[in-house]
């Protein structure tokens, strides 16, 4: 069995580390010997140089890959929690309903004879 490939993390004094190398490389080739040594690709010096340029150390720290998690207020959730509650409620409603109506159509085809229902929920 083959290890499964670990996504690399690299902390915020290894990138400076590294850009200060580069930008210290006078000689031809230099930079990419420096890539070579380390495994890094010249993107990650291009990004990095970049944030490092532009005086945004914390940049330079790893950040939490995909979208930010959506702050969702208490009363938010409370609304999410009700629609779906409704939908649910609304599904059911038309799942009886369609249930009454064929019952009906059978007693119809039967010959049997339903009761209205109680009104005010008092037996007569």
């Amino acid at each position: 069995m083959v290890p499964r490939a670990k996504r690399r993390h690299f902390d915020v004094d290894y990138k400076l580390r590294i850009v200060r190398e580069a930008d210290a490389a006078r000689d031809s080739g230099a930079v990419g010997a420096l890539l070579r040594r380390e495994g890094l690709y010249s993107s990650h010096l291009a990004t990095w140089r970049a944030l490092y340029h532009a005086g945004a150390r914390e940049k330079l720290k790893s950040q939490k890959r995909g979208p930010a998690a959506k702050v969702r207020s208490a009363e938010q959730k409370k609304i999410e929690e009700l629609t779906r509650e409704n939908a649910r409620l609304k599904h059911r409603l038309e799942v009886s309903e369609t249930i009454i109506e064929f019952q009906k159509k059978v007693s119809v085809m039967l010959g049997i004879e339903m009761k209205p229902p109680l009104q005010g929920g008092s037996e007569p």
